[in-house]
């Protein structure tokens, strides 16, 4: 552990442990345990549909006392501040100690609490039997707004599912190049403009590419969607989505699923693929490696699940 460190608190259900997991994996380069993970990469809460709350770790120690300590010498000053005691797994303090120490905490910070509309706001916690105080920033579930998109297709996939394609896709990296491949409506690309990735969308279905390009401009997001098919585009990405057709209105056939693949790969060394059927021969056979994979449950449908394959080039690195 160290100064400016990061703890991520993580919330999801079971049908979406293994999509988190697969999200921590790829932002991370390791899973969350008991929806709770240290790590010095720094990302947003507000890009994931997960992680509730990020504690920056501006002081530390074994024992509380000298912690307190820390924080009395480093001269703290905030206007309109709030401390919270963030409750980890394995935290036996009970609560009315816990009131204790945020009270004591803030006689320490010079400057006039505000409990409502905090300007910004500390936390402590006891993570893995030494306590840590840090600035504590939380998931704004703005992203909410895009429930309200003008267009929408009953069986796209949700927001929390569209969020972790493009984590997984990027890699905690704002800079790649992403497409997604089969578009429709945008609601992955919705989410990567919200998150600030650099993503480009196409579909060969002309009347989606309209509906994606007006839900985007709905929330003033300002990016490319090409009516084309896959096979046509010639521009080079870092990685892409393909959401592969699967209902009555774009059924695809293995044949179609193939030709989609293998047109991504050349433009692409990385792909993220959602498909509700068994692809891992159709995926070989494009020349790509499975690197890692889950599966994503529906509420109220126990014998439907999504399954997300992420695949890299053959002979590519599985962290390129």
């Amino acid at each position: 552990m160290q100064i400016n460190d990061y703890i991520y608190f993580f919330s999801y259900d079971h049908t979406e442990s293994e999509l988190c997991k697969l999200e921590s994996r790829s932002v991370f380069n390791r899973e969350e345990k008991n929806k709770v993970l240290l790590s010095d990469v720094k990302a947003e809460p507000s890009s994931s549909a997960f992680i509730k709350k990020r504690l920056e770790i501006k002081l530390f120690s074994a024992d509380y006392g000298t912690l307190i300590t820390k924080i009395k010498q480093a001269h703290i000053c905030a206007e309109g501040f709030k401390v919270e005691y963030l409750v980890v797994d394995g935290d036996p303090t009970a609560y009315a100690l816990r009131l204790e120490k945020l009270k004591e905490i803030g006689y320490s910070i010079e400057g006039t609490p505000e409990y409502y509309k905090p300007t910004t706001t500390y936390a402590i916690c006891c993570y893995e039997g030494v306590w840590c105080f840090g600035v504590l920033v939380k998931n704004g579930f703005d992203w909410y707004k895009h429930k309200q998109k003008p267009y929408s297709f009953s069986n796209s996939i949700n927001i929390n599912i569209a969020k972790a394609l493009v984590n997984i896709a990027a890699r905690a990296d704002k800079e790649k190049k992403l497409l997604d491949a089969c578009c429709g409506v945008g609601t992955i690309m919705l989410e990567a403009c919200f998150a600030g990735n650099n993503m480009e969308g196409c579909d060969i279905n002309w009347k989606v590419c309209r509906q994606a390009r007006q839900n985007l401009a709905h929330f003033n997001y300002t990016t490319t969607v090409y009516r084309s098919d896959i096979k046509d585009m010639n521009t080079r990405y870092d990685a892409a989505i393909i959401d592969l057709p699967y209902n009555l209105f774009s059924y695809a056939d293995d044949n179609t699923v193939t030709h989609i693949i293998e047109s991504a790969v050349e433009i692409t060394d990385r792909l993220v693929i959602v498909s509700t059927a068994d692809i891992a021969s159709l995926i070989s056979n494009a020349g790509l490696v499975i690197s890692d994979y889950c599966s994503v449950g529906k509420r109220g449908k126990a014998n439907f699940a999504r399954k997300i394959w992420v695949c890299e080039k053959n002979g590519q690195p599985a962290n390129c």
